[in-house]
């Protein structure tokens, strides 16, 4: 069984993981400034910052966001997980005919468009015939070319020893190498009550609480940065565990059973 009291990452690498940013730059900014801080008081061998997914919508700077991270995305020490609302966006630019864009404009568009220098409110509410392809042309002159490349290499999953990293979580009683993107993405139960070996201890965000959450099979990250203003990074390091702080690490809550 792979649950949290033995977990460990590889020898010789630390993992700072980050939860849900939707379009707030200025908190990922300060995370990442953490992060190297970290580094210099407690130099490693090696590390990663992995990102869990969310980057845009409802926060005010989506555009910056995903600017900030395509930005890390050569140094050798970043990754990058898609979530369901960076799905979002990408299905709209490969594709706006098929995008689900009222389900997308409910759960935030607006506010990613804005962050574009695009009328988000103005051009989805418009009556104009071809719209959609309207819009569409919109948003992608806004884009810098490398943007819909980089949404489209977003990682579904990744593991670093005992530890697998996903958006949303895993579906239970599936094995890790048979998930597939709509729940590593998407799901919330029966994943969240689980107490099952679910093949490693999974992290996640997509499910915002007020606290990480710490379960003997998984440790959910997503604190609500976009409405708290806090964003949580969890570092893990061979079979310790801890949340950045300010200027120093904190205590993780013990698992629950």
């Amino acid at each position: 069984m792979v649950m949290l009291p033995d977990a460990q990452t590889p020898p010789g690498l630390r993992l700072y993981a980050i939860g849900d940013v939707h379009g707030r730059t200025d908190l990922l900014v300060d995370m990442h400034q953490r992060i190297a801080r970290d580094l210099e008081r407690r130099p490693v061998a090696d590390w990663r910052v992995i990102h869990l997914g969310d980057y845009v919508d409802r926060g005010p700077d989506s555009a910056g966001t995903l600017e900030l991270l395509h930005g890390c995305q050569g140094n050798g020490h970043s990754d990058f997980l898609l979530g369901n609302h960076d799905r979002y966006l990408l299905d709209f630019l490969t594709d706006p005919q098929s995008a689900d864009l009222d389900r997308w404009v409910i759960n935030g568009a607006i506010k990613t468009m804005d962050s574009f220098g695009i009328d988000g409110m103005r051009m989805v509410y418009s009556l104009d015939d071809g719209f959609l392809s309207l819009l569409h042309d919109a948003l992608t002159a806004a884009m810098q070319p490398w943007l819909p490349e980089f949404l489209g290499g977003l990682q579904r999953m990744l593991r670093y020893g005992d530890y697998v990293f996903v958006h949303a979580g895993v579906r239970p009683e599936v094995a890790l190498e048979d998930q597939i993107e709509h729940d590593l993405i998407w799901i919330r139960e029966p994943f969240l009550s689980s107490a099952a070996d679910l093949g490693a201890v999974i992290v996640h965000g997509h499910t915002p609480v007020d606290a990480v959450e710490v379960r003997r099979n998984r440790i959910g990250i997503d604190t609500g940065a976009v409405f708290t203003g806090n964003l949580t990074c969890l570092v893990l390091e061979g079979a310790e565990r801890a949340l950045l702080g300010t200027d120093r690490l904190e205590p993780l809550a013990d698992a629950a059973a």
